[in-house]
């Protein structure tokens, strides 16, 4: 799709319900005559138990408004409360406020505060039983931080864009097992903050030098910029923050890790700067690019592998040819390619055709929900232990004007999924602290407040219409309390 099209409104409303016509119902791969639907690389038990979490975790968000609904429905019978709760224990394993529900008879029931209550207890509740919902599959995952590192890298920064289609990126697009090597900071448009970047790498390499016995000067730095794109409706379901131009969604993440490895290498001199990777991400169907850079180190926009197309191309073969396909196409697009890059491409190749078989098995090959349907704003830091498709918009910050962009996108973003249709806009605000240093809880505590405070102020119209409801919270990094409420921030989610 060119660029004057894709900023021309009414072509681009067209072009999206031609595409739509003919896309939607296609698969990420065509199937031909004589060939299995399975691929021989697919982890078959995996994308099983990888589905089970899908539908524990999305039952107890899609649940909330049938429940809601049960108890709009009696709210002035005599027995209304009780029953109230008995509908909500049963369907979304909670129970309400009861001062929420005591005076319903008199002033009705504010149902977009109850929706809001229950869209964070729902995530609460996800958080609480995090490592029983992932216990069997997070093991088995391909790409852990033990074999990262094998592959050269002692450290993975991984800088997506914050739409909520790619909050699955790290175990089910990627199939890398989340561990403390492995961070992820979502921006809009996949914009990272060039100095935190550095901040974050130097860290990391301050670390490594601190612990003598297992600084291993062969090992690097990986930064990973990883964009968005759909291709069912390319001029209306792409990177928001991008207007759905596509190529400037490519742009941005090449010129942001050329600006990040030049920045290091000024800093601290030649062959200080990490490795990188540019990965494009197909929200529909959840197929990978892989930008590799050529012989001089340069990644370029329009050359990458296609997990898609060498799906269909090795679907026919045994896992041996299938390998061996692999390995030849990335030399072939990268003619001398670097030894830890060229593994690490061939891995995430390999484990997204496992992701791509769960599209195509468990969403008919392209999701049915092609555009946004997240369940609320996390701002501040990410919830680590949730990871599925559409469940949060990310705006990592910490302080509103640095974030201003992302949190726009987002607000723009749920006046379209909830405000339209009558519901507030729920907003988790979230930092980490580390509980081995004195007063960190509560300097997190503060932050939460005065990010909060900032964002009533910046959506100010909003704020006074009862359409943005907050709801503060902090995780020790590095222990077991996680999305832990902060004390009268939300007066019905601490009950």
């Amino acid at each position: 799709m060119s660029r004057s099209i894709s900023h021309h409104p009414v072509l681009r409303r067209q072009a999206a319900v031609a595409q739509r016509r003919g896309e939607l119902a296609n698969p990420a791969c065509q199937i031909g005559p004589g060939q299995t639907c399975r691929h021989p690389l697919v982890d078959e038990a995996l994308n099983t138990e990888l589905h089970r979490y899908e539908t524990t975790i999305s039952q107890r968000f899609l649940l909330i408004e049938s429940a809601l609904k049960k108890i709009s429905a009696i709210q002035h019978d005599d027995s209304f409360v009780q029953s109230a709760q008995d509908i909500c224990q049963a369907m979304l394993g909670y129970r309400l406020p009861e001062d929420k529900l005591a005076s319903a008879w008199v002033n009705g029931l504010d149902m977009p505060d109850l929706h809001a209550y229950c869209v964070f207890q729902s995530l609460v509740l996800s958080v609480q039983k995090a490592n029983e919902d992932r216990a069997i599959w997070l093991e088995k995952l391909p790409l852990s931080a033990p074999v990262l590192r094998d592959m050269g890298y002692h450290t993975v920064n991984i800088s997506p864009c914050a739409d909520g289609r790619l909050q699955g990126l790290l175990p089910f697009i990627l199939r890398i097992s989340p561990a403390p090597e492995i961070s992820v900071k979502a921006f809009a448009g996949a914009r990272f903050d060039i100095e935190d970047d550095i901040a974050d790498w130097t860290q990391a390499e301050l670390q490594r030098f601190a612990n003598e016995q297992g600084y291993d000067a062969s090992l690097n730095y990986l930064k990973c910029v990883v964009y968005h794109y759909s291709s069912s409706v390319p001029c209306g379901e792409g990177c928001a923050a991008h207007g759905s131009n596509d190529d400037m969604a490519i742009d941005c993440a090449i010129e942001g890790l050329s600006n990040l490895q030049a920045a290091i290498r000024n800093l601290y001199g030649l062959g200080a700067e990490p490795d990188g990777l540019v990965l494009g991400v197909d929200t529909d169907t959840d197929a990978l690019r892989v930008h590799l850079p050529d012989g001089s180190g340069i990644i370029h926009a329009h050359q990458f592998l296609d997990s898609a197309q060498l799906f269909a191309d090795t679907l026919p073969l045994s896992g041996a040819q299938a390998e061996h396909v692999l390995i030849d196409r990335v030399r072939a697009v990268c003619s001398n390619p670097d030894a830890n890059t060229a593994a690490l491409a061939i891995g995430l190749l390999r484990a997204n055709f496992s992701q791509l078989q769960y599209v195509i098995e468990h969403h008919n090959g392209r999701y049915t929900d092609v555009g946004h349907d997240e369940k609320f704003i996390c701002a501040g830091e990410a919830v680590a232990s949730l990871h599925l498709r559409n469940k949060y918009y990310f705006a990592h910050l910490s302080t509103v004007e640095e974030g201003a962009a992302d949190l726009d996108v987002g607000i723009k973003i749920f006046t379209s999924l909830n405000l339209s249709r009558g519901l507030a806009i729920p907003i988790l605000v979230h930092f980490f602290f580390d509980a081995r240093v004195s007063g960190a809880r509560q300097r997190a505590e503060e932050r939460c407040h005065r990010v909060k405070q900032a964002i009533q102020s910046r959506y100010q119209a909003l704020h006074e219409r009862h359409q943005i409801r907050c709801f503060l919270a902090v995780s020790d990094i590095g222990g077991t309390e996680n999305v832990t409420p902060v004390p009268s921030s939300y007066s019905a989610a601490v009950h």
